[in-house]
């Protein structure tokens, strides 16, 4: 029996393509040999390694047997489902795309985009700069880079850091993240010409974007491997339940073992250290309202079940 490792580029109704040094396979789950991941929305996922028997009869096409071991992956919680959803997995580096305006910059949503992708080296990229930076924006990314995260400023029409997000990205499995017209696929565009992804257009009305990438996409490119992402207009997590959600917030860190009460959910402990530097500024007042939305967001759930 000949067995074939590949990586999976996208799947739609149970079908995924899968690449290989041989070339590119449509393939199924064979069975329930994926049964453990019966309590997720999805089985696999753009970036997933997988093995898998080609088809004797058939060119191109196999069954999937196994899914190798994850080093890491990006995971929503799907509402309707009730269920996580793995957006991408082996990713090098998540570019959390925002922009200035059309839609506007909504510095929650990327708290959040940086809780879900725990582990995953973060890049918080402010697209559309040609339409103007203001200075509330400029001191958010400068508090990002204050908190040890990497941020970057670029425009697809003039130009502004395309280059330095190329020599960022080369060679690597890059995962572009972000609402709805933001501009994720444009860029994607810019940086490898080539590629031709499909562009969203922005809805007036509603001052933010229309959905253009339908289902999580890997590409594979000379210069690397980039996985395209759906815009969606708000994240809701999917955190273990042993997850620490302090643990997210790396300027909470330094500040966990000050608290009085252990351990502290630094939402209305008195003593508590987290609350105090929020208080004297340490800790930016609406990083803190993420954490605890996003707190309050998994006691509801959790208290469902």
């Amino acid at each position: 029996m000949t067995l074939l490792s590949g990586r999976v580029a996208f799947g739609a109704n149970n079908i995924f393509s899968v690449l290989t040094v041989k070339g590119s396979y449509w393939c199924r789950i064979k069975g329930k040999v994926l049964r453990e991941e019966e309590s997720s929305y999805n089985p696999l996922a753009p970036g997933d390694m997988v093995e898998f028997i080609p088809d004797e009869h058939t060119e191109g096409e196999g069954k999937i047997v196994r899914r190798l071991e994850r080093k890491n992956a990006i995971v929503r919680w799907n509402r309707k489902r009730q269920k996580p959803q793995t957006i991408a997995a082996n990713i090098d580096l998540l570019l959390c795309i925002s922009s200035c305006r059309n839609p506007p910059f909504r510095p929650r949503f990327i708290d959040r985009v940086l809780v879900a992708a725990a582990g995953i080296p973060v890049h918080v990229v402010l697209n559309k700069t040609d339409l103007g930076v203001r200075e509330d924006v400029k001191l958010r990314l400068e508090y990002y880079r204050r908190i040890g995260l990497d941020t970057l400023m670029c425009s697809v029409l003039s130009g502004e850091g395309i280059d330095l997000l190329r020599k960022v990205t080369e060679g690597r499995t890059c995962a572009f993240f972000g609402q709805s017209g933001v501009g994720k696929s444009s860029l994607i565009n810019r940086l490898y010409p080539g590629l031709d992804l499909e562009v969203g257009t922005i809805s007036k009305k509603y001052d933010r974007g229309r959905h253009t990438t339908k289902n999580s996409v890997l590409i594979e490119h000379e210069r690397g491997t980039v996985i395209d992402t759906p815009g969606i207009r708000q994240i809701e997590l999917s955190l273990d339940e042993t997850d620490r959600l302090d643990m997210h917030f790396p300027e909470f860190l330094p500040l966990l073992s000050d608290c009085s009460f252990q351990p502290c959910t630094h939402t209305h402990e008195p003593g508590c250290a987290v609350r105090e530097a929020v208080v004297t500024g340490e800790i930016h007042p609406d990083r803190y309202e993420s954490y605890v939305r996003i707190f309050q967001e998994q006691e509801s759930r959790r208290s469902n079940y």
